[in-house]
């Protein structure tokens, strides 16, 4: 599937980002990955957070694209344009935080204690390493929106 069939397809609509937006959402990116190393923190709250840096870290990429999600799915469907986005180039990564999407619905709205100490650190690890990749797209495609 392409980023043409999620948008022929309702998942995808087109949208007009500028520079205060991604800026937002990078400010909540930073807050996040700051608050996950609060110490004490459970680990089911920083795999949280940090699924949640995550995830307005691909939002800003897919608004810098020209689109946004539509409907229900919201979640799941960001980490689906990952996937497309050019040329699959993120695919691994996109099932990486797909997978992570599913254990933190279980923290969040099923039960305590399911995020281990390791889980929790390679996560972190992995959001750090994928989110420069990000700011450095951004900052090579899109300067008229996000400059580091």
């Amino acid at each position: 599937m392409s980023l043409k069939n999620l948008l022929n397809n309702g998942i995808l609509k087109k949208h007009e980002t500028n520079e205060k937006e991604i800026y937002d959402l990078f400010s909540i990116v930073d807050r996040d990955l700051e608050d996950a190393a609060v110490p004490n923190l459970s680990t089911d709250r920083r795999f949280a957070i940090i699924y949640n840096a995550v995830l307005q870290a691909v939002t800003a990429l897919l608004h810098c694209e020209g689109y946004r999600i539509s409907g229900f799915g919201h979640h799941a469907n960001t980490f689906l344009f990952l996937k497309h986005y050019n040329k699959e180039e993120f695919k691994d990564e996109a099932a990486y935080f797909d997978q992570c999407r599913s254990k933190r619905n279980l923290t969040d709205y099923d039960y305590a204690g399911s995020i281990s100490e390791t889980e929790c650190e390679e996560f972190l690890k992995e959001a750090m390493q994928f989110i420069e990749n990000i700011k450095r797209i951004l900052i090579e495609k899109y300067p008229q929106f996000y400059s580091g």
